[in-house]
């Protein structure tokens, strides 16, 4: 067995650590649940699992003298299955905190059942922005990104530069919905306009009547509202219909995991928008590299900030000397927050308000080392690019 597998399988091992009651005060339990075998499980799966292991380890295993638990497991993609094992772990595990990955069905689910054990909810790869909108509690928070950041991001660089009709290309879930509405008010707002939609399952193999759609509208601009393994299938479909020459490609979400599978001749030239990259300064690239030596891959965005919340959850613990939950969201909000992923501080409605980055890919030609994928275009203030209060619905921030 290689490092790798010999490191995922630690991680998912912990699921099978169940710990009698009895013995639950005597340690702390974060819980992981993402996709590890479908579609996103590059972007996040079982490296975001080593990602928080990574900060349990940095931080010393322990917290307060009691050691740190991780259980992990794989949500499948599938709501039901995220909030039947978060709610074993917190019944039968008296799990402390959990971390959210990717599928927003299950990070929406998820949230709801945090506030009834009024545990910390910590979600980085779900990027619906009701989490902290409509849907917002007292005990989630929206970590990386989200939908509205994205939508700000590239629908409106791309808007400005001149490409008004859009067409978009949309996962059917919670996440699609969210980054197709978020995305058209900021085209309209720029004086764009979107001119057709498909909606796609996940996991779809054959986009080619999804795809005709589009050509047939003429729009300037396809933008891909997916992620993972069905936005680079849906891309490679694109370009051999031979729609890049006839519109702009647009992707409102990339993770580099993608642009490492795809390839850069397939990707160079798509601008989107990120939480963070490994090439950003040196911080960022100490632990890029850090990554990389357990891993023998970069970390996408999502899996950097599994191990950045991982250790700011930590810090709060060890600063409250608690595990209540309502001391540890009370910490986080009222604490500046600064790593090497961002800098910042959580609003009353959850979210965490930090810059973020509007990229473009680069010419295999611009690439100067493994993993070298993309150059800055502009860096986005967190203030101005997430929702901001006069948009907000969540009574929290009323």
């Amino acid at each position: 067995m290689n490092q790798l597998n010999c490191i995922a399988a630690a991680a998912l091992a912990a699921t099978t650590l169940l710990a009698a009651p009895a013995h639950a005060q005597d340690k702390v339990t974060i819980g992981f649940l993402t996709d590890m075998s479908t579609v996103y499980a590059d972007l996040d799966g079982k490296l975001g699992a080593t990602a928080i292991q990574m900060a349990i380890d940095d931080f010393g295993g322990k917290v307060n003298g009691k050691p740190i638990q991780l259980l992990a497991a794989d949500n499948l993609n599938k709501a039901d299955v995220a909030l039947a094992k978060g709610r074993e772990w917190f019944d039968t595990q008296q799990m402390d905190m959990l971390v959210g990955g990717t599928n927003s069905a299950a990070a929406l689910a998820l949230a709801k059942l945090a506030q009834e054990k009024k545990k910390p909810f910590i979600v980085n790869g779900s990027g619906s922005s009701a989490l902290t909108n409509e849907q917002c509690n007292p005990y989630t928070i929206h970590y990386a990104w989200d939908s509205v950041a994205l939508a700000k991001g590239t629908a409106a660089a791309m808007t400005r530069q001149g490409a008004k009709n859009w067409f978009m290309l949309v996962a059917d879930y919670a996440f699609g919905h969210a980054m197709q509405a978020d995305a058209t008010k900021v085209i309209d707002a720029n004086g764009g306009k979107l001119v057709g939609v498909a909606r796609h399952p996940i996991n779809t193999a054959d986009y080619s009547s999804f795809l005709l759609q589009a050509q047939n509208a003429k729009p300037q601009v396809l933008g891909f509202v997916n992620a993972g393994g069905d936005f680079a299938n849906a891309l490679k479909a694109a370009r051999e219909f031979g729609l890049d020459k006839q519109m702009k490609m647009a992707s409102l979400v990339l993770f580099i995991s993608d642009i490492h599978g795809l390839g850069l001749a397939q990707t160079q030239g798509l601008q989107f928008t990120t939480s963070w990259d490994w090439n950003l300064n040196d911080e960022s690239r100490a632990f890029g590299r850090k990554f990389f030596a357990k891993t023998k891959r970069m970390p996408t965005d999502v899996q950097a900030s599994n191990y950045s919340a991982t250790l700011q959850y930590l810090k709060a613990v060890e600063a409250t000397k608690s595990t209540d939950g309502d001391k540890i969201m009370a910490y986080l909000k009222s604490t500046p927050l600064k790593d090497f992923f961002a800098s910042g501080t959580i609003r009353p409605d959850g979210r965490y308000v930090h810059d973020m980055y509007l990229m473009q890919v680069k010419t295999p030609a611009e690439s100067t080392q493994p993993w070298d994928y993309v150059k800055r275009v502009a860096t986005l203030p967190g203030a101005e690019v997430f929702t901001t209060k006069a948009e907000s619905k969540c009574a929290l921030w009323k």
